[in-house]
């Protein structure tokens, strides 16, 4: 362990919960708002802060009206505080719904290959609007044309033939990412480029090239930014 791990083991010590739960919240928004696909759900994170935003409700909602100078000004201190808070949190759910919404089958699949992992891929409540999701475009598409289809054509999923009909993101889209940690050698598929990425670079390459080490997908080598 070199001394930058000391100092940064001190910094983490020294900062209070919130403020950490804010530094992992803003980086979960500025990761999923960058990565082409969905990436694990924080259960942990997302329930200490939606407890958060619960209690602070609360206590604005018992306070307010108070003729206290500084009861008020604590207020404005705290609904300042729980904006903040609520617009990452909301900015954060709709870049998700937004990536189920493009692609709910490949979502669907990866969310079912991830229940034996720590982590699932959704949250109990996207989970719910995939599957409500996907039930009403299948009702709808079979409705309008895939009912005068045959039976053998009707698949949303299907993979005959070696073609996929499930719509997937793009996983060549170039990300702009920091290395938190030294990787070493990082091969670039379908390309000849071999990058030695260290702890600090910052680098914009395929996502497909530093997926497995990306945070909230992969070892949490490097982060999105």
């Amino acid at each position: 362990m070199d001394i930058d791990d000391l100092l940064a083991e001190v910094a983490v010590d020294a900062t209070s919960l919130e403020t950490r739960d804010l530094q992992e919240l803003t980086r979960a928004w500025v990761a999923e708002r960058s990565a082409p696909e969905i990436l694990t759900w924080p259960a942990e994170l997302m329930e200490r802060v939606l407890d958060r935003i619960g209690r602070q409700i609360e206590l604005v909602e018992e306070q307010t009206g108070s003729l206290d100078p500084r009861t008020n000004f604590r207020l404005i201190i705290v609904q300042t505080e729980l904006e903040r808070f609520k617009f990452l949190v909301r900015s954060f759910l709709r870049a998700r719904l937004n990536k189920i919404d493009q692609h709910p089958l490949h979502v669907q699949a990866q969310h079912t290959a991830s229940l034996d992992t720590v982590q699932s891929l959704l949250s109990p409540s996207e989970l719910q609007y995939l599957t409500s999701h996907q039930a009403l475009l299948s009702q709808h598409y079979s409705a309008s044309f895939l009912s005068q289809f045959p039976a053998s054509l009707q698949r949303l999923d299907d993979t005959t033939g070696g073609i996929s009909m499930v719509d997937k993101p793009d996983e060549d889209k170039a990300v702009f990412v920091r290395a938190l940690r030294d990787i070493g050698t990082v091969f670039v598929e379908g390309t000849d480029r071999r990058l030695e990425v260290k702890r600090g670079d910052v680098w914009a390459v395929r996502w497909s090239a530093v997926r497995k080490w990306a945070v909230g997908c992969g070892t949490g080598d490097v982060e999105l930014i």
